[in-house]
Order: C-alpha cells, then structure tokens, then sequence
C-alpha cells in the first residue's frame, strides 16, 4: 500500500523511529527500508520510501511479511500489499506523521 509521509516537519528517520519502525540498509534502488516487528523477526511490517526532498515528503510502500523466503538465497517472499491489517497501520503511521 502506497502513501505520502510529510517531511516538513522532521526527517525520515525521526518520523519512522517515533512510529516504532528501526532503519534497514537502504535497497539497491537507493530507498530508504524500515520495519516494525509484531513479535519475533516475523511478522513484520516494512516500509520502502522513495524521497522527494523537493516537495519535502516521501512515498512510503508497506506491507506486510508473514514469513521469511522459502528458498534459500532468494529475496521474494510472501509480501501482503493490501488488506485490513495493512489498511490498519498505514492509518497509524499517517496519523503520527501529522
């Protein structure tokens, strides 16, 4: 699931620290990576953000990992885009982010 994250305020790392997600190396396409464990090392949300510096914002894709990959070496896994309870925490990020 796709949203903008203000950053008129604060930065990115300040804003997903505050909303209980921990910073991940960035992808190889230069997005920033956080996550927010539910319990364990999965389930776990995780949030790939493209910035935009000059509209002072960010576009945040979340979902939701179930499990680690199957195979390994692989990085595919069963990612949900979509769904309440990805419905859910978009709303509470979007929330604390004013």
């Amino acid at each position: 699931m796709k949203f903008e994250i203000s950053l008129k305020k604060e930065n990115l790392l300040n804003i997903m620290r505050r909303t209980g997600y921990a910073p991940e190396p960035p992808a190889p396409s230069g997005e920033e990576v956080y996550y927010r464990s539910l319990g364990g090392r999965y389930p776990r949300f995780h949030i790939y953000a493209r910035m935009l510096p000059e509209e002072k914002m960010a576009i945040a894709n979340l979902h939701l990992d179930q499990k680690q990959p199957s195979y390994q070496g692989m990085a595919s896994h069963g990612g949900e885009y979509d769904g309440q309870a990805v419905e859910l925490e978009a709303a509470r990020v979007k929330s604390m982010t004013g």
